[in-house]
């Protein structure tokens, strides 16, 4: 299946979900509350989100004085996947890894760390960086806001049903048609779903990058190693940014934790030999 008709059947489902949570808690205005909730807190990060994450791992710009082979690259592809030039900013980091960030492409900005500078010939940086590049051009910040907004509410609802049990609601159901059991299972039950839903989201976004990174860049194969080397590298060498602020893991190329997950669901990012699979199937 298509990795965007994936993520948009993911979308459905959060959505579906919040429609049911809310149903199970006994009406609308609940949902109207946390929705509300989750939007107001989450339009802030859409909005800041680019400087926020910037300042969080040291970013600083870089000019084609300073990196003339990095901005070239950048420049080039910007122009084969019809984007505006981001903003290109290093990060001094020894574990190999690069992200992209922005609200829109107006407002992209594309990082690099200075491990994966060391680590990547001329051939794979231009593969991670149109894999970077293909984020922007499907402004997956966006989807990624809209995904966080949805599980926000879900998890607001979660909090409400705990407030229902505690002061009395559970003597009612609080309005639920499941009773007491509909109040239960949108406590336990629905954050833990919306978490799963919201990393497979994430990682059909990889997928997207990866197939729209191999053809703005032309070269899967080159793409397909620069990820076997990332893999490698910041497995040897986690980020310790990204550990001390793991929310920002999915936004990697490749997982900078050293931690692995315990089971492939709950996983920000696809398995490496799926995505270098697919790329090779394409070159």
């Amino acid at each position: 299946m298509h990795s965007g008709l994936k993520t948009a059947l993911f979308m459905a489902a959060l959505t579906g979900l919040f429609l049911v949570v809310g149903a199970l808690m006994g009406g609308a205005i609940g949902m109207v509350v946390a929705l509300g909730f989750a939007v107001v807190a989450n339009v802030g990060s859409y909005w800041y989100s680019d400087r926020m994450l910037l300042r969080m791992y040291k970013a600083r710009p870089v000019d084609r004085q300073e990196a003339p082979r990095l901005l070239a690259i950048v420049e080039e592809l910007a122009e084969r996947a019809g984007l505006p030039l981001p903003a290109v900013y290093i990060v001094e980091e020894d574990s190999p890894n690069a992200f992209a960030t922005g609200r829109n492409p107006e407002h992209a900005a594309v990082a690099v760390t200075t491990g994966l500078l060391e680590l990547l010939d001329e051939r794979e940086l231009r593969g991670v960086l149109a894999h970077e590049l293909a984020h922007v051009r499907n402004r997956d910040m966006l989807i990624a806001t809209i995904a966080a907004t949805v599980a926000g509410a879900i998890a607001a609802l979660a909090s409400m049903a705990q407030f229902l049990l505690l002061f009395g609601g559970h003597r009612q159901g609080g309005g639920s048609p499941l009773g007491i059991v509909g109040i239960l299972l949108a406590m336990i039950l629905a954050p833990l779903a919306a978490a799963l839903i919201q990393m497979a989201i994430s990682r059909s976004r990889e997928y997207g990058a990866d197939e729209a990174g191999a053809e703005i860049g032309g070269d899967p194969e080159a793409l397909a190693r620069a990820l076997e080397e990332l893999a490698h590298g910041a497995s040897r060498r986690p980020m310790e940014k990204a550990e001390s602020q793991p929310a920002t893991a999915q936004l990697m190329i490749v997982n900078p934790l050293s931690g692995k997950d315990l089971q492939q669901l709950f996983a920000t990012h696809p398995p490496m030999q799926d995505r270098v699979r697919r790329l090779r199937a394409m070159a």
